[in-house]
């Protein structure tokens, strides 16, 4: 098939640093070529590819300190992609909902992947006036406030289990990685850290938008002594640094869409500790990939039974679950589906 994948703008494809949607979208547009499919890829000019790169913007949004309006370089985007909508079979947009009115009337089917919450009031007025769109989701939890959209499936996200590296030994470390915000709950992390008795390492993102709560709520908690504030981590450093943890902690407070964190932990055989929210109970194996947990008091517990876990099996579970060649084969599944029904549709 001739597929176009369309990433957000605000990093490169792949990310250097953090940057989940355009880490999925890299990994699945690298196995949809392995798999014989020509794919464009429609991103930042400073992403790597083997497919088509139709660069929009010279550099990822973020990176680009003369980069005002972000929405503008997405509009002029999704007018190239329209544009040259003929020379596809299937365009499949990675952007939410920017795309929308000009998704249909195509001859050409346009899938759409939500990567982030959808329980925000302001959603569902516009999503019932595009309910007949072609959707999928990342989890199941993910659809639960928009139940009536045209979903065409859940594809749960996968990595290229090569780009991390087995370690059969706990570190003496546990891991916070992400970004800095409220809803990540990084503060319940150092609680965590500290009632256990074991040094936190984190590796985040601190945004504008969250720097106020990072120096207002999360610094005074940072002691010097059980927790070291790493920053922002390329995938080289990740792997070391999820590979090596004693476990990686996960004390989420809000509907998490999937939580890539944890799957990138697993994958490490580093067993993860998670609060039960969103996509979490999908996500995870009790028992084999970690434990799922109510709280702070019940996340120590589990830590404790770490001695003895097995990160073979945790390993194991990554494999058999989120590599990235069964995440395309899932796309491509829904893929055809929607080409022989345009095709139909058409005769």
């Amino acid at each position: 098939m001739r597929i176009a994948q369309v990433s957000p703008l605000f990093e490169s494809v792949p990310p250097v640093f953090y940057g989940g949607t355009e880490r999925v979208v890299f990994n699945l547009t690298e196995e949809l070529i392995a798999m014989g499919h020509d794919v464009s890829l429609f991103a930042s000019g400073d992403s790597h590819t083997n497919a088509t790169l139709v660069p929009v913007v010279e550099r990822s949004l973020r990176l680009d300190e003369n980069c005002i309006d972000h929405i503008a370089p997405h509009i002029l985007m999704i007018e190239k992609v329209f544009q040259r909508a003929k020379e596809f079979d299937l365009i499949h947009f990675h952007i939410d909902h920017l795309h929308l009115p000009l998704a249909r009337g195509h001859s050409v089917p346009v899938l759409s992947t939500f990567h982030g919450r959808l329980d925000i009031p302001d959603l569902p007025p516009l999503y019932k006036e595009f309910r007949d769109l072609p959707y999928t989701s990342i989890s199941n939890s993910q659809r639960i406030p928009l139940p009536w959209l045209n979903w065409e499936g859940t594809v749960y996200h996968g990595l290229n289990p090569s780009a991390f590296s087995f370690r059969p030994k706990s570190g003496k470390y546990l891991a916070f990685l992400g970004r800095i915000c409220a809803e990540k709950g990084v503060e319940h992390a150092i609680v965590i850290a500290k009632k256990f008795g074991m040094n936190l390492k984190i590796a985040a993102k601190v945004s504008d938008v969250d720097q106020r709560f990072f120096e207002e709520k999360i610094e005074p908690l940072m002691d010097g002594s059980f927790v070291e504030f790493v920053g922002e981590i390329d995938e080289v450093q990740k792997d070391d640094f999820l590979g090596n943890a004693y476990a990686t902690l996960f004390p989420i407070v809000w509907p998490e869409p999937f939580g890539i964190v944890m799957i990138e932990s697993i994958a490490c055989g580093t067993p993860v500790i998670a609060f039960p929210y969103g996509s979490v109970s999908e996500v995870m194996v009790q028992g084999e990939s970690g434990y799922i947990v109510d709280d702070i008091d019940s996340a120590v517990e589990a830590l404790r039974k770490l001695e003895s876990f097995d990160r073979h099996r945790c390993r194991k579970v990554f494999e058999e679950r989120y590599n990235s060649r069964r995440m395309a084969a899932d796309y491509v599944k829904i893929y055809e589906r929607l080409v022989s029904h345009a095709k139909q549709t058409a005769a």
